[in-house]
């Protein structure tokens, strides 16, 4: 721990291998639980989460990674590294490798079993991946899994290491020389510690200190429950061939299930401490435990000299990679409930403001207009001549025109072809879920068809896309750029447009009553200023 460091700052050539090293750094946080998330609180117990997912990896094998290749690699010698690992350690090791020793090429031997979240993780942070058959915790000797081929690997090859963190006493050293430190340090009243057992290091590390530091801290493990599954720790069963002395650094063990895992986990994320199902899983274990000792009466045994039992549990990563597990392990009603859940189906391409034009510029990009002022000018003082008689749209471009058939025969501009999708009557797709399903629906068909007209009208044309208010038309320039065609809808749609001109209000008698207008044409004139 660098207690001069308070600043955390690294600066310098050597600064991402500072950055990483626990020496150089000041301890990861250790956060005391709210007693909304400590239902022991009224007995005097104070519970602290030691955020080990603050490491610069986001994982507690960050300490068993560095400590690993520190003792493992060979400057000059080493070219590769190779793990059995399910996530944490192997990408902790990838990116102390490359940050600390330079070496691109860490491999990761993992289970078949392992979710697509996880093995996309894995890849983005460069591993390079071989999954294996069998059990997804496969015992450190069978010849038939992936921790021995790890093994033989690294054996046959001089410029390839196998860490080997199921069999290698520098992982749960690691946490003598730092873990265990920093908690003593930070906590010196500290009564209890309590950390998941996978490869058991961890426990082993911290039980082992705590025994010669402080031989009072009572020192509980914790493993999944025979037959459930949570990312990380082991069933009891599965650490019968683990060499570590963990038997020996521990006082008591728990079993968890994955419910209790994940559950705790979400409850913790959501008052602040962002943690993943191990620590959930950690905690529960606490909780059992202390459970057991108030129900006995021997929880007050667990006091220290302050009268206070002050308990520390290892919030082991970050809860992101699982997420998709959460949903699946817990009831939906632990979840909020989506509005519009429904858009999800629909609406699924990209908008750009830039797609969206104003009408003055619609009319000089799409229609062939020698003089705007000039255009206008005769408009405004003539009572017989109309947007109508005088545009035409330029070759290239094609113009669709959303509104309904009596509207469009009503005033149109020239050139267009109606496709009848909008409706008056309704309001927005924007603020109305419904009409945005029913409207992108039918221009997701209409504009999918592979009939011919509709090819000799589209092409490789400039589309310009009318409607009433510009909203669903902007709508159909989303669904028809998504197609590969140019297209750009008018601001404000046909109303805007028809400004520049004197157009009655469209008749909607004929169409369904009772939801808002999608707009009201106004009759109107542009006063045009200027030169």
């Amino acid at each position: 721990m660098a207690a001069s460091n308070f600043l955390n700052v690294y600066k310098g050539q050597d600064a991402i291998r500072q950055y990483f090293d626990p020496d150089e750094a000041p301890p990861l946080p250790l956060v005391e639980l709210p007693a909304c998330l400590n239902p022991y609180h009224q007995d005097g117990v104070h519970i602290y989460a030691k955020l080990m997912s603050m490491h610069p990896a986001n994982n507690v094998k960050s300490m068993p990674a560095m400590n690993l290749l520190e003792k493992g690699v060979v400057p000059g010698k080493t070219n590769a590294i190779v793990e059995y690992s399910s996530g944490s350690t192997v990408i902790s090791m990838s990116l102390v490798a490359r940050a600390i020793y330079g070496i691109p090429d860490v491999r990761a031997f993992l289970s078949n079993k392992t979710s697509d979240a996880k093995l996309k993780l894995m890849r983005f942070f460069g591993l390079n991946l071989t999954l294996f058959g069998g059990p997804s915790q496969p015992e450190p000797v069978d010849e038939r899994g992936g921790i021995r081929a790890a093994e033989r690997l690294a054996q046959q090859a001089e410029d390839i290491i196998n860490p080997n963190q199921y069999d290698n006493d520098d992982n749960w050293k690691s946490h003598i020389r730092w873990t265990g430190p920093q908690i003593l340090k930070q906590l010196p009243e500290i009564n209890l510690i309590c950390a998941g057992m996978g490869t058991s290091g961890t426990i082993t590390g911290l039980g082992t200190y705590f025994k010669a530091a402080k031989p009072s801290v009572i020192r509980l493990g914790v493993v999944t429950a025979a037959g459930d599954r949570v990312p990380g720790p082991r069933p009891y069963a599965l650490l019968a061939p683990v060499e570590f002395p963990w038997k020996q650094a521990t006082d008591h063990i728990e079993h968890v299930g994955s419910y209790d895992s994940f559950a705790l986990s979400l409850d913790l994320c959501r008052q602040g401490i962002i943690c993943g199902p191990s620590s959930g899983f950690n905690l529960k274990g606490l909780f059992q435990y202390l459970e057991k000792c108030k129900a006995n009466g021997s929880l007050k045994d667990l006091a220290g000299p302050d009268g206070g039992i002050h308990c520390v549990f290892l919030c082991c990563d970050l809860p992101y990679q699982y997420i998709d597990e959460y949903y699946d392990k817990l009831e939906e009603a632990r979840f909020p409930p989506i509005k519009n859940h429904e858009l999800t189906k629909v609406d699924k391409y990209r908008y750009d403001e830039a797609w969206e034009r104003d009408c003055l510029d619609v009319l000089q990009d799409f229609f062939q207009i020698p003089n705007m002022f000039n255009l206008l000018h005769s408009i405004r003082s003539s009572s017989n001549i109309s947007l109508q008689d005088i545009l035409i749209s330029k070759p290239d471009v094609s113009i669709i025109d959303l509104r309904q058939p009596s509207d469009f025969h009503s005033y149109q501009v020239p050139g267009s072809t109606n496709f009848p999708i909008a409706l008056p009557t309704n309001p927005s797709p924007f603020y109305d879920s419904a009409v945005m399903i029913s409207v992108w629906t039918k221009l997701e068909e209409t504009f999918s068809s592979n009939e011919t007209s509709l090819s000799q009208l589209l092409g490789d044309k400039r589309i310009l896309v009318i409607c009433y208010d510009g909203d669903t038309s902007r709508v159909a320039t989303s669904v028809l750029r998504a197609k590969g065609y140019v297209a750009d809808s008018i601001r404000g749609g046909f109303s805007n447009f028809a400004r520049l001109d004197q157009v009655s209000q469209p008749d909607v008698s004929n169409y369904l009553t009772g939801g808002l207008h999608e707009v009201t044409l106004e009759r109107a004139k542009v006063k045009v200023t200027g030169s």
